[in-house]
Order: C-alpha cells, then structure tokens, then sequence
C-alpha cells in the first residue's frame, strides 16, 4: 500500500494542480470535503485529494466504487458494486470505522437526511433510511433498479430504472412523475424540487407539486447531477457536462472535455469538479466554464486502421469495456475476442443474472440489435447502462470499428 500511494503521489505531483490522476478506472463519483475533493472509481479505490495531491489512497471495497458522500463530521460515506456502505472518519483510515449491510445489490447513490439519517439507493429495488444506530427501514415500491435518492427538505425522493420518480411519506412511496425510460441521477433543488437525469439526455425540473420543465442537456445519458446556490450541473455519457441557472433553467455553458464519458460532477464553492472515463478529476470555473488546467490529450488502445466514426460512438461503450484484455479494472468484461463469444462466457466477470445465462453469441447482428432495441430490451434485469445507437451509419461504423479493436491475434 505505501508503495503504491507512493507511486499516486509522484503520478499527481507530474499534473496540473486542477487535474488530479491516479485512478486505475472511470472516476465514477466524488465529494467535496473540508480539506478537498474525494474521488473514487470502476477501480474499487476511493482518493483523498488535498493540494493537487493524492493524500490518501483507501482499498476496501469489492468492485466498482459507485456513490460518495460528505458527513457533517468531516468524514465520508462510500458504497457500491458489493452492495456494503463504509463510512469514513475524517482524513481517512485504512479500513472503514462502520459498514452497514442490508442491500442485495450494488449501492447507486447516497443522501444525507433529517437528523443524521443516511439513505442509500439500490440495484435491488430498494432504498435504505439508515438510523445514526445502525438499523435501517427498507422503502420498497420501485420494483426496478433504483439510481438515485434526496431529501428535497420534506421528503424522501427517489428515481429509478423503471422510469419513475417517487416520493415517499408515510403511506409509502406515491409515483411524482413517469418518464418512461431510465431515470439515472437524482438531486434535490433549492426551492424543494428536483432535477433528475435520464437515458435520453434530457434533464427535467419537478415541482413540489409534481410540475416538470424538461432542459434539453443533448441525447446521450445524463449520469449524474449536481446541485449548488443558483445552479445545476448536468453529466453526460456524450462527454460534455451542461451547467444551468437555477431556477430559470437558463443554460449558462457547456463544458467540453476530451470527448470521453463524464461520469461525476460536484460544486466546490467557484469551483466544479469532474471526473470521467479518462480517469481524471478536473477543476472548472464556475462562472467561465473554462478548465482549470490543460484538457488532457484522449487515448486509446484502438488499433490506427480501426474505424474513426466508430471510435467515436464506441466512447460512450470505453467507460465500462476495455478493448483489450488486462489493464485496469472497469465496470463491464473486456471485448477482447468480442465476435464469436458467448455472452456471460468471460472468465472470471461477475456477471448479472440475465447475461450469465449465455444464450446469445456475439456477433456483429446481434451487437447491433442490442444497441437498436437497447440492452433493457434484448437482456432485461442487465446492469449495462441504456445504450442505443438510432443512427444506422453509426451503427455500421460501429461495428467495423468492433470488428478491428477486439479482434483476438491470428494463433500461430
């Protein structure tokens, strides 16, 4: 451990003080603590940043890191694809100085309530209300995967995969509003409403009393949200992060990175931070939507002949899929040896239910079904995001670019 912390410390000192590296995978989530930011990632680590600096590196959980949260304390709460919530002291510690265990599937998001009360969203349905002691209530209603969870000053909110944002009092939980695709970030607002981000891009305002403004953010998956004094930062798997006015839901400016999926934001006074499938955290201005360091230059292990315009649409495929076998740890399997593999046939991967039984084989007909019905269709019950690619010359592209970057060398 000292010597890999070590190896983070002399990685970050080499980066611009606003663009922090040492993660091993997409930078899945961050925080913002009183001594800096908080990261963590598809690489089961969670980073304390302090001065550009990797302070601490702390490995403990079991896959995927995928929901952080600042504790009124100083400390901080993390859960994720083990389905376990650790909780943090202030400044870290190498090993968590509470877990709570309940939920049978990966823990999505985390919100703090009234009265020390912390909730937590799951792939298994359910939201959890954790008591300062401990015991939990289990809030059951969504019957899908659950991705988001907030305290909107009232209530208890929530959105899942079933397309739904519900708020829950003490008759249960009464549907908000239904949009009818995937519903993937959550954030309470201000003035006692919600924004919530879904998988056709579009970021929508709720009222109190159930009213829905739509902001139109693009067409690839909002992930996640993030919420500070007069403004709304919307991620997205098309690389871009969109900041708006609140509440007019003005948009104020979009900030271009490299082109790869962003996967966190967070506001830190004039500052935003993100984190993405490049690995980096990066420090924006606010009132610019200029970064705060040099953008760095986007890499891939694609092959040069491998098709350009399918390179393109892959990227919002390389957060969670390494083309190649070994490297860092990531969300989905590698595609290494894609055409000809039967799904949930790869060694080693903890596959979802539905993808473990194995009745497809991959080939470029059935990748391009499941990318033009959407893998919510094809494999129901998969953890895959919602991914579809309406356009058939990128689907084509796509494919070619698949049929080159994951083809196994000829055996000798």
């Amino acid at each position: 451990m000292r010597r890999w912390l070590a190896l983070l410390l002399l990685l970050a000192g080499n980066a611009p003080a606003q663009e922090l590296a040492g993660h091993g995978g997409p930078v899945r989530a961050l925080a913002v603590l009183p001594e800096g930011v908080a990261s963590a990632g598809f690489d089961a680590a969670v980073i304390l940043w302090e001065g550009g600096r990797a302070r601490r590196v702390m490995r403990w959980h079991a896959g995927a890191v995928q929901a952080l949260l600042a504790l009124p304390d100083g400390g901080l709460a993390s859960a994720g694809e083990d389905g376990r919530i650790a909780l943090w002291p202030p400044g870290g510690a190498e090993a968590p100085a509470r877990v709570l265990e309940g939920h049978a599937a990966p823990v999505a998001a985390l919100a703090l309530g009234p009265d020390g009360v912390l909730g937590s969203a799951g792939w298994d349905g359910t939201l959890r209300l954790w008591d300062p002691d401990g015991t939990a209530r289990v809030l059951e209603g969504h019957g899908a995967p659950v991705n988001g969870i907030a305290w909107d000053g009232a209530h208890w909110a929530s959105a899942g995969y079933d397309g739904t944002v519900r708020r829950w009092g003490v008759q249960g939980g009464q549907v908000l509003a239904e949009f009818g695709l995937p519903q993937n970030a959550l954030a309470a607002l201000p003035d006692g409403g919600l924004a919530a981000g879904g998988a056709d891009g579009a970021v929508r305002l709720i009222g109190a009393d159930g009213a829905v403004r739509e902001l139109a953010a693009g067409n690839r998956p909002v992930v996640a949200l993030a919420v500070a004094p007069g403004r709304l930062a919307a991620a997205s798997l098309g690389g871009s992060v969109t900041l708006w006015s609140l509440p007019e839901g003005r948009l104020l400016h979009t900030l271009e990175g490299p082109g790869l999926p962003v996967w966190s934001v967070a506001f830190d006074g004039a500052r935003l931070w993100t984190g993405g499938q490049d690995r980096l955290v990066r420090g924006w201005d606010v009132a610019s939507g200029t970064p705060l360091g040099p953008l760095a230059p986007v890499e891939t292990a694609a092959p040069a002949e491998a098709d350009a315009t399918g390179a393109r649409v892959f990227r919002a495929c390389a957060a969670c899929h390494a083309l190649t076998e070994g490297g860092p740890p990531m969300a989905g399997p590698h595609l290494h040896g894609l055409f000809g593999r039967r799904m949930g046939s790869l060694p080693g991967y903890a596959y979802s239910l539905r993808l473990a039984q194995g009745d497809i084989t991959w080939t470029p007909e059935t990748v391009a079904d499941l990318f033009t019905r959407g893998p919510d269709v094809v494999t129901p019950g998969t953890r895959m995001p919602v991914q579809r690619v309406g356009n058939p010359e990128e689907m084509a592209a796509l494919i070619r670019f698949l049929a080159v970057a994951t083809a196994a060398p000829p055996a000798r």
